[in-house]
């Protein structure tokens, strides 16, 4: 046969079937989307500024476009919600990948506000005394530099600073947007490579015990690495389980609801190891990120060497992103095997909640304390995950808003009680603060009262929620093993408090440095969170219980 002959064969046949001939354009909804493009497009901009702005005025363009981009995306989750995306127009958008609907507008809303005031500690420049005449922040001169080497003497002195923080904040916070809102498997690997690799470089940037911060960044990055391998496995095998990444049809095939069974289909669907390998490694993956038992290994180190502005915002945003994640996976991908992960992760929650209690008994460094604090929060979490009931879903979204304030401002009081090197986390050293510094010990006092649970605080307005939501949904011992954890925890808390108030103050104890107006913000807004939802909840709670329904 001639070449023209093939030629006009293949011709007639394209035209024949010109549905190949024809490749659709995507279609993307950008004004659905458009808290997640406010920030990115900030970024963008961000590293255009570290690029073209002379480095005088670097750190104010930084701060005023991370600052606006923040709200500018806030402003668009209120918009969405108030246009009832939230509940009566809630769909898939972008192809398929992304869900917007009410937990994920909750939960974004929430990351951008935790971000706004991540990023006000992220900027203070007050605290440290100047350096050459210069004022100083809590990241490295010169990130490049390597710690105690003439170049970074010699940045120190320039007045060099690192304020590519700020678009690398943006990143986190794009990556933590799309977490929790993704609807298909890819979608979701994405988002969680594009929130951990800012976070890592993060941690490694302190101006101070620098050596411990890098370390704190490689444990981090390796961790998170194995982290995300087994996340990408379980991805795939569940995609050869049901042939789809889209969680709608995984879980059809998952409950055998799904049209079309192809040959193939049917025989992967027949192979109940696919699922159940694939599911437990994905679940592993965001366990790793909520910081759960036995999972939580690099939680105490990372808190403990990372910049406290960046433990504060990962400890709070990281946690809200993921456990939203953890919780459209389990809802929506995953309801028919409800009686497969349910043991699990009640042996789960219970061993988190005892060890992140029992552990920080031992703790002698305030921010280990709160890591391990963080770790038993990651506990009480789960017994509301574990309800499978809309209840169940409304209060862990009330948690996490409740949690991820009080956290900032617990991490942006550390960052005040200064001595020679630098911050004093080692707990003998705040002996005597409520003496030495009333107001900031008070603070303090407050922000933990709230992580022990006690009345009239936003900590245990969550409890509360997340208690009633998994005895009604038949997890009734968790709730008990929960309230244990509760007293155990509530000691040394307790022991803080005693420690600041009934202790001696130290001649050669630690000072309190005066924050600029940025610090005193997160802070305030951390208080006043903390009172308004437990003298109040009743607004917040209902606006969880709207939120709480995932589109399928």
């Amino acid at each position: 046969m001639s070449a023209s002959a093939v030629h006009s064969l293949w011709t007639t046949a394209t035209t024949a079937a010109d549905p190949i001939a024809k490749i659709d354009a995507p279609k993307i909804e950008y004004g659905q989307l458009s808290p997640v493009l406010i920030v990115i497009g900030a970024a963008i901009i961000g590293i255009l500024v570290e690029a073209f702005v002379p480095r005088r005025s670097r750190y104010h363009a930084q701060m005023f476009v991370s600052a606006v981009a923040l709200v500018a995306a806030f402003a668009a989750v209120v918009a969405l919600a108030a246009r009832g995306y939230g509940t009566t127009k809630a769909g898939i958008t972008a192809m398929g990948a992304v869900a917007v609907d009410g937990p994920a507008l909750f939960l974004q809303g929430t990351i951008l506000l935790t971000s706004l005031v991540g990023l006000f500690t992220f900027a203070e420049r007050r605290l440290d005394p100047e350096a050459h005449g210069n004022r100083v922040d809590s990241f490295a001169a010169q990130a490049a530099a390597v710690p105690g080497s003439e170049s970074e003497q010699k940045a120190v002195k320039a007045g060099f600073t690192t304020t590519e923080v700020f678009p690398l904040l943006l990143f986190a916070v794009v990556g933590m947007l799309v977490f929790p809102a993704a609807n298909d498997l890819l979608t979701l690997f994405v988002a969680l490579e594009v929130f951990s690799l800012p976070l890592y470089l993060l941690c490694a940037l302190a101006r101070r015990k620098r050596l411990m911060s890098q370390e704190a960044a490689v444990k981090y990055f390796l961790l998170g690495a194995f982290a995300s391998a087994f996340t990408l496995f379980g991805i795939a095998l569940l995609y050869g389980y049901a042939g789809s990444m889209s969680y709608g049809t995984i879980a059809q095939v998952v409950d055998g609801t799904v049209q079309n069974v192809t040959p193939a289909l049917a025989d992967t669907m027949g192979n109940d190891a696919l699922l159940l390998v694939g599911s437990a490694l994905i679940v592993m993956g965001l366990l790793f990120k909520v910081g759960a038992v036995p999972f939580h290994m690099w939680t105490p180190d990372v808190y403990q060497g990372a910049p406290t502005p960046v433990t504060g915002f990962m400890a709070a945003a990281t946690k809200v992103a993921a456990f939203g994640a953890l919780l459209r996976i389990l809802y929506v991908v995953l309801p028919g095997l409800r009686w497969d992960w349910r043991p699990v992760m009640w042996g789960v929650a219970i061993v988190t909640m005892l060890a992140g209690a029992i552990v920080a008994i031992t703790q002698t460094d305030i921010k280990r304390l709160l890591a391990y604090s963080s770790i038993a929060h990651a506990g009480f979490i789960l017994a509301g995950v574990i309800a499978t009931t809309p209840e169940g879903i409304s209060s862990v979204l009330f948690y996490l808003a409740a949690y991820s304030f009080v956290t900032i401002g617990a991490f942006a009081v550390v960052t005040l009680v200064r001595d020679a090197g630098g911050e004093a986390t080692h707990l003998s050293k705040w002996a005597g603060l409520g003496r030495r510094s009333p107001l900031v010990a008070a603070v303090f006092a407050v922000f933990l009262l709230a992580f022990a649970g006690i009345p009239l605080t936003s900590g245990f307005s969550g409890k509360f929620a997340v208690f009633k939501a998994a005895a009604e949904g038949g997890a009734a011992p968790l709730v008990v093993v929960g309230v244990i954890s509760s007293a155990i925890a509530a000691f040394f808390y307790i022991r803080v408090i005693v420690l600041m108030f009934f202790s001696e103050p130290r001649p050669e104890g630690p000072t309190v440095a005066v924050p600029s107006p940025l610090t005193m913000t997160a802070i305030g807004v951390g208080v006043a969170v903390t009172v308004v939802l437990g003298v109040a909840p009743q607004y917040f709670l209902d606006l969880a219980g709207q939120a709480g329904v995932f589109v399928r």
